[in-house]
């Protein structure tokens, strides 16, 4: 099934995935930033920043804008061999459309709180779930290192048992690929157009310094939306 199947308008909206129609066919379009190329400096370069978002995004947006217009063609005209064939160009592009819209909102400069450790509800629930805060940093941190190839290390709640989990997935594959009732929280994109023009192979080096400027307050406002737990706050 096309991912724009599967997720709602609300969704879509509620993840800053900004689309438009044409012809009755809804379209996506790339998410403006909150911050300028340069706020996440020098955790992340400005070259990388503007390079990431207007090369590798707009890339996603416009292959899955085209895909999406192939299968609706293809559809239409009952070719069910071509909509099975679309469906690797709709999940890649369209994965890497909700993974990036998701980071962007993962990251703020320092100036505006980054890399403040969360608080609250979540920051309880990371104490209880994997020990400390850096335990948790240490884990996102190995499994992000020992993925091999292209992909993202992600922090998640499972909204059923409200257990928070790290996964990894491959390539642009979105979190919900590893459970449906997994809710991205953080993800941190471990492609190495993410990092290459600044710390070359060392990936590690990446991870250790993405976390000045990760956004905890993003992502404890979606924790407390899908598990809210009054008595912890």
């Amino acid at each position: 099934m096309a991912l724009r199947s599967v997720i709602s308008r609300k969704t879509l909206g509620s993840l800053g995935l900004g689309f438009s129609h044409a012809r009755g066919l809804q379209t996506f379009t790339l998410p403006d930033l909150p911050y300028d190329y340069s706020a996440l400096e020098p955790a992340i370069s400005v070259e990388i920043m503007r390079l990431h978002h207007q090369k590798h995004h707009q890339t996603y947006i416009t292959n899955y804008n085209k895909a999406l217009e192939q299968l609706e063609e293809a559809m239409a005209k009952g070719d069910s061999s071509a909509v099975v064939k679309l469906q690797a160009a709709i999940k890649f592009n369209g994965g890497g459309h909700i993974n990036h819209s998701i980071f962007w909102k993962n990251l703020i400069p320092t100036s505006e709180g980054g890399g403040e450790p969360p608080h609250g509800a979540l920051g309880w629930a990371i104490d209880t779930h994997f020990g400390s805060f850096e335990a948790l940093v240490k884990k996102v941190n190995a499994e992000g290192a020992a993925l091999q190839g292209s992909g993202w290390v992600w922090l998640g709640v499972d909204k059923e048992s409200q257990k928070l989990v790290v996964e990894t997935t491959a390539n642009q594959d979105p979190l919900v690929t590893k459970g449906p009732n997994l809710v991205p929280l953080l993800g941190i994109d471990v492609w190495e157009h993410a990092y290459y023009l600044q710390y070359k192979n060392v990936r590690p080096d990446y991870l250790n310094n993405i976390w000045k400027v990760i956004n905890w307050k993003y992502a404890g406002e979606v924790y407390d939306k899908e598990c809210p737990h009054p008595e912890s706050r």
